[in-house]
């Protein structure tokens, strides 16, 4: 079993990661989104203002997405991030996410998660 530090730390990788996928995917784009990361919140702004948050929630061992078409909760398994109710790869469903509410498409798969 992890510590608290332990996950936050390996949650606060992932997060570092989506920035970093996100940087690249806005390279080759011209779409206009902006984000920031701050104390285990991922924020991403899209063009028309919507938000999509990232972050982690240390009680619960989860990271948590909340976008316009709803949040969803994704616990490690595996070594990967899956979605509680779905089952869905983290960086599957946040890249779909993305691109369905800011029209940028982000290779984010394979978002490595701690083994618990």
């Amino acid at each position: 079993m992890i510590t608290d530090s332990e996950f936050a730390a390996a949650a606060d990788r992932t997060l570092v990661a989506i920035g970093a996928a996100l940087d690249a995917a806005l390279g080759d784009s011209d779409v206009d989104l902006d984000w920031s990361l701050n104390d285990g919140i991922l924020e991403i702004e899209c063009e028309d203002r919507s938000k999509l948050i990232v972050n982690r929630h240390v009680p619960n061992r989860e990271i948590w997405v909340a976008a316009r078409s709803g949040g969803f909760h994704f616990r490690p398994r595996d070594g990967v991030w899956r979605d509680t109710r779905s089952g869905d790869e983290l960086g599957v469903a946040l890249g779909a996410l993305v691109r369905a509410q800011a029209g940028l498409p982000v290779a984010l798969e394979g978002l490595a998660a701690p083994l618990l």
